[in-house]
């Protein structure tokens, strides 16, 4: 019984790891039909604002919880007044856009920081223990923040001014902008906000995965799968995708080994796309967030 507790608790945490990486892609894809392949770079950029915050003496909680989002947000809002702001609408061109910015953020931090030693904090909590086994409490935390943030997320879009006002946009750019919304800072506002969304997962990640300049890489393939599997819903798109592919990823590395769990991720992506082709949130949950 210790066992089935220990595992079904290591699968929900895959299911939040995978939801957490691919939320701020969720918002910025989802909404604003942005193919950002900077997202990886958004996470990694959050992981280095806790190591450095840290190092110099911050408290680590104020640092993933507070200086990752804010400092990667910033880094948003400026990404889409130099760049994304001229690109809507053109979804290749976006594309091509943001993996020149990732090329660029990735030799940024690889000439401040160098390219092949990893930088680590370790993770606060300890451990917990489940019967013979044990396990981090900082897992059970970041599945706590996980819930947490979808909440914070599903309660701005849906029951905050904000959140109408950039739906309505994103849904009809030129009728908001008839009844006096100014469209622009909506854009600007939502970008920053996805941005900032994986500025954090970054941060709170970094103690379990340590940071490295090209650590977006791990992150971009697997929030991508997860976000277009979910189908257009943005909230119960990217829940849906995590626990199904998350699920599948946990069962398969416990059963053969890591290697082989995201290759059934992906064969799972792929069996999932091929029958529902416009993702489970276009068959199922379509009036939903």
């Amino acid at each position: 019984m210790d066992l089935v507790v220990a595992v079904l608790f290591q699968l929900i945490y895959g299911i939040a790891n995978l939801a957490l990486i691919s939320l701020g892609l969720a918002i910025i894809f989802g909404m604003m039909r942005v193919i950002n392949l900077a997202h990886g770079e958004f996470l990694m950029l959050g992981g280095y604002t806790v190591v450095v915050a840290t190092n110099a003496g911050v408290n680590i909680w104020f640092a993933m919880l507070i200086l990752a989002p804010l400092v990667v947000g910033l880094i948003g809002v400026i990404v889409e007044r130099l760049l994304i702001r001229w690109l809507y609408g053109r979804m290749v061109d976006t594309l091509l856009a943001t993996w020149g910015l990732s090329l660029l953020l990735i030799g940024l931090v690889t000439s401040i920081f160098g390219a092949s030693t990893g930088t680590t904090v370790s993770p606060p909590l300890g451990t917990i223990r489940i019967g013979d086994y044990s396990a981090s409490g900082y897992e059970l935390f970041l599945i706590g923040v996980t819930l947490v943030l979808f909440a914070a997320v599903y309660a701005t879009l849906k029951l905050t001014k904000l959140g109408l006002v950039a739906r309505g946009t994103m849904q009809n750019a030129e009728m908001s902008s008839a009844l006096g919304v100014s469209t622009n800072r909506i854009y600007m506002i939502t970008f920053g906000l996805g941005a900032a969304v994986s500025g954090l997962a970054g941060g709170l990640l970094a103690p379990m995965t340590g940071v490295l300049p090209t650590i977006g890489a791990t992150y971009i393939a697997k929030a991508f799968i997860t976000v277009i599997s979910g189908g257009a819903s943005i909230l119960a798109g990217t829940a849906a995708g995590s626990v199904l592919l998350g699920g599948v990823n946990g069962i398969f590395a416990f059963l053969t080994g890591p290697t082989f769990g995201e290759v059934a991720l992906l064969v799972a992506a792929i069996i999932l796309l091929r029958l529902l082709p416009t993702g489970i949130t276009g068959r199922f949950f379509r009036k939903s967030i």
